[in-house]
């Protein structure tokens, strides 16, 4: 009884190495993590770009309709 968290915790690797190795898979599973953050970086900047552009357009339909006045 008792103990917490830790005790329930149990890895299957005996060390650094051989979870960097994933069992013979480091490239694949590596190789997935890397494609997926640099899509998800992509689609941050991407986003950022195309709120940068939006706001432009915002102000020059606002300077537009001052100047109809």
């Amino acid at each position: 009884m008792g103990g917490g968290l830790r005790e329930g915790i149990r890895v299957n690797w005996g060390s650094l190495e051989n979870f960097l190795a994933m069992g013979g898979y480091a490239f694949y599973v590596w190789g997935s993590y890397l494609v997926t953050l640099g899509l998800v970086i992509a689609e941050i900047v991407l986003l950022a770009l195309r709120k940068r552009r939006a706001l432009a357009r915002l102000r020059l339909r606002g300077t537009a309709a001052q100047g109809d006045r």
